[in-house]
């Protein structure tokens, strides 16, 4: 993430060089005349904040406990809790713990209420306990309230930063919300400015990038929000994605930047590399269980054509998974698996499963119920067979299968304008992702072309690649003219993705 901090004015050198000292001390705490609570971070609530980190939660969890008799009155504690349920929460997707945790958000923020008005931690941790639950809520498709959530905390952060300039680690989590505000389209802009909110990705970023430089402590968390932010939003530069390879090898034990290692590759189309990453991953009884960890091994030998390893992945995925996001998903990928191997008999069992099971608040979910509603109805014909074949291909990166799988076919192979369209998308990003960027161009044009008529989403996402193309090029209006473009096509599945790219390639570009 990238934070610029406009109001951020510099202490005198001293009183600067005090602060850091404080900040980097081992020992952090607040003081006040009539104070009841601190914030002390001890050595094992500190081990035990980087362990939660690493989804170490059990190991994490024995530590915070550990000290809690002794520490009654730490305000780090219960913000430890809650920094761990969050964890759990996003991995594991428990309802009934959900349910149970989310009842004490409230104890826990009193908790931290009882710091003074003069300590700098009290409105930084009760923002970042209402972030967590913003997430947590958000996830499990409570909309309204995790945006309040993302709202309180906003305000909270916003008055800790005017208290307290000189308190750094403020910048850490409103650094995030100013890019992610920062990020909201045109057309809902005008939500965040009467609920008072204030963004902008540029200073988000410079004011994680102050949290990585000068608070060794928030430092790595920072990172990763930092990292995140460019690579699911924005887009990695060659230092980050060097760091990226780089994070897994100097901490072989964290299983959470192993994960996360793996998913940016994947997402980048190095599945090959990825699949490295994933095999070193770390298990064991200290780490939370992560079934999702064999969805993206089916993942990557989806891509590569393995059918029949991807779909005992998947199932092991499904077996051992108790949440509610990827099951449509999974169970359409069972069905690709067989009906790409010319098993249809097979695929039918999973197609008809996908109505019936799991939710679809999920991107990758509701697709499964299109795809699904469409092949039950007989408009998806056996000639998509090799579309969606070099479709995983092209999204592992697996360019060579999929460029020979495309070269069989053309444009009148397919019948329907949504099948031409992507044809075109599908030949345009093998070109451009096998570095032939201008040779992509024709092919994205003709899928914008065809999507006037339908295929609103190939049409959208050809444009989004028009725009990167073109800023490659340092053609700045037509890169603005192709995101805007990307932006104006309704209603298609990826919608919410594209826009948010498009958006965040125009704002930095100053739009």
């Amino acid at each position: 993430m990238n934070w610029k901090n406009n109001w951020y004015i510099p202490a005198p050198a001293f009183l600067k060089r005090v602060i850091l000292f404080l900040l980097l001390a081992i020992t952090f705490s607040v003081h006040g005349d009539d104070l009841q609570y601190d914030v002390i971070f001890t050595p094992k609530l500190q081990k035990a904040y980087f362990d939660i980190q690493k989804l170490r939660l059990p190991y994490a969890r024995t530590l915070i406990d550990a000290e809690r008799s002794a520490e009654k009155t730490n305000a780090f504690i219960p913000y430890l809790d809650n920094y761990a349920d969050l964890h759990y929460l996003l991995i594991s997707e428990d309802k009934k713990a959900y349910k149970e945790l989310s009842q004490l958000e409230n104890p826990r923020l009193q908790a931290i209420g009882n710091l003074p008005d003069n300590s700098p931690y009290k409105r930084f941790l009760q923002a970042e306990i209402r972030m967590h639950w913003a997430f947590a809520k958000l996830k499990f498709g409570n909309e309204v309230s995790g945006s309040w959530e993302i709202i309180k905390a906003y305000k909270l952060l916003e008055e800790n930063r005017k208290r307290f300039p000189d308190f750094l680690p403020t910048l850490k989590s409103l650094g995030l919300l100013h890019v992610l505000i920062g990020s909201i389209p045109d057309n809902y802009g005008w939500v965040a400015k009467i609920l008072g909110l204030k963004g902008n990705i540029q200073n988000g970023i410079d004011e994680l990038r102050i949290v990585e430089k000068e608070v060794p402590f928030f430092r790595q968390e920072a990172e990763l929000i930092d990292l995140l932010l460019h690579a699911y939003t924005l887009q990695l530069s060659p230092t980050q994605q060097s760091r990226l390879r780089q994070w897994p090898k100097q901490q072989p034990d964290n299983l959470l930047i192993h994960f996360f290692a793996t998913t940016v590759l994947m997402k980048e189309g190095r599945s090959d590399e990825a699949a490295h990453y994933l095999a070193e991953a770390p298990s064991g009884e200290s780490y939370i269980s992560f079934p999702f960890l064999e969805y993206l091994k089916g993942e990557i030998n989806l891509q590569k054509g393995n059918y029949e390893q991807a779909a005992d992945h998947y199932a092991l995925f499904l077996k051992k998974y108790n949440g509610f996001n990827y099951i449509k998903d999974s169970n359409l990928k069972l069905f690709m698996c067989h009906w790409l191997n010319d098993e249809d008999q097979q695929a039918n069992v999973f197609i008809k499963k996908i109505k019936t099971t799991g939710s679809a608040i999920i991107e990758a979910d509701q697709l499964a119920e299109r795809i699904a509603a469409e092949f039950l109805s007989g408009k998806i014909s056996p000639a998509q067979k090799i579309l969606y074949k070099a479709r995983y291909a092209t999204d592992g990166g697996y360019l060579k299968a999929a460029s020979a799988l495309m070269d069989a076919v053309t444009e009148t192979s397919f019948a329907s304008t949504e099948e031409k369209a992507e044809f075109n998308y599908r030949k345009g990003r093998i070109l451009q992702k096998s570095g032939q960027p201008a040779r992509s161009i024709p092919y994205y044009n003709r899928a914008l072309t065809l999507a006037k008529l339908e295929a609103a989403g190939f049409g959208a996402a050809s444009a989004l690649q028009l725009g990167y193309i073109s800023l490659e090029k340092n053609d700045r209006p037509g890169a603005i003219a192709y995101f805007e473009r990307a932006m104006s096509f309704k209603k298609h599945e990826y919608k919410n993705s594209i826009d948010n790219k498009a958006r965040a390639a125009l704002t930095s570009l100053g739009q």
